[in-house]
């Protein structure tokens, strides 16, 4: 071995491990926010499903369910979801005995670390959750 060569294994482990360490962050970073999000939309379904079967009406229902799905999605940092709220079996039918309400939670969790200057379409990962919590065969109708 020569004289130039002395301690450039060090120097090659240091690189290696950069390399490989830095990549592999960066998937545990976006692994963590996509859970993040999925723990947040699926808390904002429930919530929102709840919120409309304790309300008088569909209308206000339907503005309790949004913002109870907001509260939740806010609570995990997140912007920009969308939330449906439907009645089964029919509209009509949303506080009768057997009926059910349906919550759908819609989100993009963009990558980390994307620059905002890039656009929000260059990359994310969409997660969604459906909630459906019945009204009750034992309760009184409204």
């Amino acid at each position: 071995m020569s004289r130039r060569e002395e301690g450039t294994a060090t120097i090659e482990f240091i690189w290696l491990s950069l390399l490989l360490l830095v990549p592999l962050v960066y998937v545990l970073v976006a692994v963590f926010d996509t859970q993040r999000a999925a723990y947040g939309v699926s808390t904002a379904s429930r919530a929102a499903a709840l919120a409309f079967l304790q309300s008088p009406d569909p209308a206000s229902g339907e503005q309790r369910a949004k913002a109870a799905a907001g509260v939740a999605l806010d609570d995990q940092g997140l912007d920009g979801a969308s939330v449906r709220v439907s009645c089964l079996p029919s509209p009509a039918d949303c506080f009768e005995p057997g009926s059910s309400v349906r919550v759908v939670v819609r989100a993009t969790q963009p990558l980390p670390l994307t620059p905002s200057a890039l656009g929000r379409q260059l990359g994310g990962i969409t997660v969604d959750s459906t909630h459906t919590e019945p009204f009750g065969s034992y309760r009184a109708a409204r």
